[in-house]
């Protein structure tokens, strides 16, 4: 077919076909039959609102600050502030990464070209209803499901939606569907369907349910909440009704008490820090072109051991490249390139394999006039121009072009395509150029075209091998070409490759295949989603890579999904990491901050939980014996910010090295439990003699807060070891504060304090300073024992 016969075909088409007229376009519309895209999986603001308003700590937390106000004393309500700032930085993060998507958001601005009153007009995606007749073009997305009408050489790429690369030819009566793109050629379509009902929004409706991440850090919290969520209201009233039944104790004091010793077993400090340090840690990320969506992303890709990855925009750019133009005839290699340069700039086509060859030879010599053409279809599997002065040229599948002749190459392209390359022969045709290749064919040349691989990928896979996190390449590709590609990156055992085709039904057998295989080719997007989850079933950490709406499945199923930023929309609105650069080199980064959070709010945690057993016990032995709560809410926020919460913030985000093991949470009770016993022994102990001895109620609490506040930095220097420089200055510079609390009179004043006398001061420090080794003793022989009972690995 001549260029002159192309264009009386395309013009005769468009005289058939006339499209919707603007009365029935407003009558589709008015049944509702328009392509509204459906909104993407992720909460809306008034549910992240709510999500971090409306929780049972925010609750409490406001409850008491509202009774200790109507007691006349706002300064011991200062604790309500870590829950407001706690809710802020949930609701900002959430909103941020929101924000962000939307403006990420592509197919939202995309535009389509439809058969309106006889004439083409472009028309917002969200206009396109049921019927438009669609005109499509090389470079064009289809937006909505269709069947084709008419088809020039027509041919499709629906690797967003099946994972398939190689581009697929479409005739009349064919079906379409929505997020593909057109490689090659042109011609129309009609809608058939529109909005939630296309295949790629039936896809994402499968994701819509927002998902909450797999978060061990914050199933410890939650778990630690709900028991103390037991533990609180019985003995809150205990303490309550105890405080009440006080000689001489107004409600208001007894209110004031029973609120301090509540307040105090609820650990809000350390919610607050985890979310501080998540955002630090988001902060960070970002300079590496990675967004964060949920809070906890980095801790869990912290703890995953298997990590799945698609081939295309993941290992390799996505892009081919010309690697080797081979000759195998006679003719000379400048002859080669000229040929091929006028053959590659004069093909009336622009798929991904004509853009490699293209990027070489993007000079040629336009005396070489073209006389006839016939464009590439993946059903004709070749191309072709006849030129002036040097003949037929044909490029395109060997095993086609050559046909009976093919034998004669056959173990060359053999050997190519098991290097994971794509074949092309350049022939010259001794005839005048036609469909059936009727004619003498001489072999010229072979054109290998390979994937370019990522530059960071070698590396990347290098340093998760050597972090013991296994990988899984999952691709709709030929298991073949993936495995090449696979050894190319250095993939471990890029070599064990399967067919999903041929993967098991039965679930047991398909772990099985899923343990010893490495590379799964022709993968459906239902099929990922089954191996993410069989792998989750054998017990694994899973995060999945995608940027398909074919990956949504897969996505929203694993415990960490990491999507690219030029991937749709709706892989996007369900991972939980986004990498707005579409590399995966920046997953190291993110791998490093998850573990340094892991670890260093382990060790923080400590201080914190410590002081909630400390409380419980003061609570639960001050109702028994009948006995003034001896710490004020005010004072207990002196001792919890600069003993606890302060340097947890700094201690949390200092580097740490090491791997994450399970058992989080055994391990932080075994130090939590007898720091706490033994805080509440001695700060009991110094309560009781002192009223004992007779001394006032308000100078007994201040000997008492003193002890509390010594014996909580003996913990914080024994959780900041080793101690570096930096760590030092912290934790003296705290203590600091506190002392200056006690001796200056406006801290004495804003805490409740009274003054000391010089051998109470030094009968405190003395029993701070000899009790310090011994604490460290007993804390560390109760740790060492629980952990062996329960074989809990440590950090």
């Amino acid at each position: 077919m001549n260029l002159n016969d192309k264009q009386d075909m395309k013009e005769k088409n468009e005289e058939q076909i006339i499209g919707l007229t603007a009365i029935e376009v407003k009558q589709r519309v008015k049944e509702g039959k328009v392509n509204h895209i459906p909104k993407t999986p992720s909460r809306t603001l008034p549910q992240i609102i709510r999500a971090n308003l409306f929780t049972r700590f925010n609750a409490i937390n406001f409850a008491l600050a509202a009774v200790i106000i109507l007691a006349g004393s706002p300064k011991n309500a200062i604790f309500v502030g870590v829950i407001i700032v706690n809710t802020l930085i949930g609701v900002i993060q959430e909103v941020k990464a929101k924000r962000t998507l939307e403006k990420l958001s592509v197919i939202s601005a995309a535009h389509a070209k439809v058969l309106r009153d006889c004439e083409i007009k472009d028309i917002p995606v969200d206009e396109i209803v049921l019927d438009d007749i669609v005109y499509l073009e090389t470079g064009l997305q289809i937006l909505a499901d269709g069947e084709v009408i008419s088809s020039n050489g027509l041919e499709v790429d629906e690797s967003m939606l099946t994972g398939e690369a190689d581009a697929i030819s479409k005739h009349s009566g064919e079906k379409l569907m929505s997020g593909s793109f057109v490689v090659s050629g042109d011609g129309y379509a009609v809608v058939t369907k529109v909005g939630k009902e296309t295949y790629s929004s039936t896809l994402a409706e499968e994701a819509r349910q927002f998902k909450i991440i797999n978060s061990e850090l914050q199933a410890a919290i939650d778990k630690i909440f709900r028991v103390i969520i037991w533990i609180v209201p019985p003995l809150s009233l205990l303490l309550i009704l105890t405080q009440l039944r006080i000689p001489g104790y107004t409600w208001q004091d007894a209110a004031i008490g029973a609120v301090s010793g509540i307040v105090g077993m609820i650990p809000e400090g350390l919610v607050l820090l985890t979310s501080a340090t998540f955002i630090v840690s988001i902060l960070k990320l970002s300079k590496y072109d990675t967004l964060v969506q949920e809070l906890c992303a980095t801790e869990v890709l912290a703890r995953v051991d298997v990590l799945c990855l698609d081939k295309t925009g993941t290992l390799t750019q996505g892009d081919l490249r010309l690697s080797e133009v081979k000759n195998i005839g006679s003719r000379s290699k400048e002859e080669i390139d000229h040929v091929l340069a006028a053959l590659i700039n004069n093909i009336p086509s622009n798929n991904p394999t004509q853009k490699a060859i293209l990027a070489k030879y993007e000079k040629y010599d336009n005396s070489m006039k073209p006389i006839e053409k016939i464009a590439f279809s993946s059903k004709r599997k070749w191309s072709g121009i006849t030129f002036e002065n040097i003949g037929t040229w044909i490029l395109g599948a060997p095993e086609i072009i050559l046909n009976k002749e093919y034998h004669f190459i056959e173990s060359i392209v053999k050997e190519e395509a098991k290097k994971g390359k794509r074949v092309l022969l350049l022939a010259n045709l001794h005839n005048n150029l036609n469909e059936k290749l009727e004619g003498k064919i001489e072999s010229v040349a072979l054109i290998l075209i390979e994937d370019i691989i990522r530059e960071a990928a070698p590396d990347v896979l290098k340093y998760f091998d050597s972090q013991g996190v296994g990988v899984k390449i999952i691709s709709g590709d030929s298991p073949v070409t993936v495995s090449e590609v696979a050894r190319r990156a250095g993939v471990s055992n890029w070599d064990k490759y399967v067919d999903a085709r041929e993967l098991p039904e039965d679930n047991e057998n398909l772990k099985e295949l899923i343990r010893n295989t490495t590379v799964f080719g022709r993968v459906t997007p239902h099929q990922k989603k089954r191996i993410v989850l069989a792998l989750q079933d054998m017990g694994h950490t899973v995060a999945m890579t995608g940027d398909g709406v074919n990956d949504v499945l897969a996505l929203k199923s694993s415990d960490c999904g990491i999507a690219m930023a030029n991937g749709s929309d709706a892989t996007k609105a369900v991972a939980q990491l986004v990498l707005m650069k579409s590399d995966f080199s920046a997953l190291p980064k993110v791998l490093e901050e998850g573990r340094k959070q892991i670890n260093n709010l382990e060790r923080v945690s400590e201080l914190f939980l410590s002081k909630t057993v400390f409380c419980i016990i003061l609570s639960f032995v001050c109702s028994i014996l009948f006995i003034e709560y001896p710490i004020l809410p005010i004072q207990l926020s002196l001792v919890g910010s600069c003993a606890i919460g302060i340097p947890s913030f700094f201690l949390a985000l200092l580097p740490s090295t090491g791997g994450v093991k399970k058992g989080f949470l055994t391990r932080i009770l075994t130090v939590s439990v007898p720091n706490g016993i033994l805080i509440a022994l001695f700060t009991l102990i110094t309560f009781i003699l002192s009223i004992q001895f007779g001394l006032p109620m308000d100078y007994s609490r201040t000997l008492a807060v003193l002890m509390f506040a010594g014996i909580s930095m003996v913990v914080l220097f024994r959780v900041a070891r080793p101690l570096t420089n930096f760590k030092t200055v912290l934790c003296v510079a705290m203590f600091g504060i506190i002392v200056l609390a006690f001796l200056t009179p406006i801290g004495r004043y804003i805490f409740s304090l009274s003054k000391i006398r010089f051998e109470h001061w030094l009968i405190s420090v003395a029993v701070i300073v000899i009790s310090s080794p011994l604490i460290t003793k007993i804390v560390d022989i109760f740790r060492i024992k629980v952990n062996k009972k329960y074989k809990v690995k440590t950090t």
